[in-house]
Order: C-alpha cells, then structure tokens, then sequence
C-alpha cells in the first residue's frame, strides 16, 4: 500500500495563498468587533478621565480578548500549550500600537488643543488601523509560525523517508 505523500510545491503555494487570504478576512472581522469596542471604551473612559489613559485603558482592555480570538479563529490554534508566549506576543503588538497611538493623541493634543472627542477618535482609529497591520504581521510570523512547525513535524512522521 503506496503511504501518502505531501503535496507538491505548488500546491502548498495554493494552499499558503488561500490560507493568507482566509486568515486577512477573518482577522478583519475580529478587528473590526475590537475596534467597536475599543471606541465604546474609549468614549466612556474619555469622559472620566484624560485621552492619554482612556486610550491605554481602552487597549488594554480589548488586547487579551483580541489575540485569543485571533489566536484561535484567525490563525487556527487551539489548546493552551503557546497560549502564554502567543499573549505574549499580543502583549508585544499592544506595546507597539499603544506607542503608535500615545504618539498620534499627543501629536493631536500639540497641533489642536481645542479638538473634541471625535476627533480625538478618529485620529485613534487611524493610529490602530496602522497598528492593525503592525499586529498582523507579529502574530502571524508568531503564532502561525508554531503552526507551520507543527505542520512540519508531523508530515516529517508520516513520510519519515523524505
């Protein structure tokens, strides 16, 4: 009985193609949910306290929610043997998208100080979605780099002669 071989490589291509696409679709679905919530928080924070901390807040209340969504329904991994260093890495992309935000905030603050809330947001959302791109990227070569390799091991114990 001939044993299964691994698909070729332009089929693997295919297969990676398809996968980036799926993966960009279903991230911006998370995206777009974390990004409403992150406006509702921001908001209802912003009227308590300054735009600096009610941004911080805001992110870190979505950040933990956010990965684990991505995490799972984005990059396809499930159980918790990465699931630390994987909200690590999230931790990693909130550090850089609270840079990038804090900066356009302040920036925003230097430029027009008399800017209301909603421009305040819309400079925010601006500053994630630059963000969004940033976090990408990071989890992906994260998390689904622990994916690739898993892929790996287990197509190298199926077709040990290769």
């Amino acid at each position: 009985m001939d044993t299964p071989r691994p698909p070729a490589p332009a089929a693997l291509g295919q297969l990676n193609r398809n996968r980036l696409g799926r993966e960009l679709l279903v991230f911006g679905a998370i995206g777009a949910v974390s990004t409403a919530a992150y406006a509702v928080l921001y908001l209802l924070l912003r009227s308590a306290t300054g735009a600096t901390a009610a941004n911080a807040l805001a992110l870190v209340l979505t950040a933990l929610a956010n990965t684990t969504a991505n995490r799972r329904l984005t990059f396809g991994v499930r159980g918790g043997g990465s699931m630390v260093r994987d909200q690590i890495g999230g931790l990693i992309a909130l550090a850089l998208a609270l840079a990038i935000t804090t900066l356009s905030i302040s920036l925003l603050g230097a430029l027009a100080p008399r800017a209301g809330r909603l421009a305040e947001l819309a400079i925010l959302v601006v500053a994630n979605a630059l963000a969004t791109v940033a976090r990408f990227v990071l989890l992906r070569s994260w998390i689904a780099a622990d994916r690739e390799r898993s892929l790996a091991r287990v197509l190298s114990v199926r077709n040990p002669q290769e």
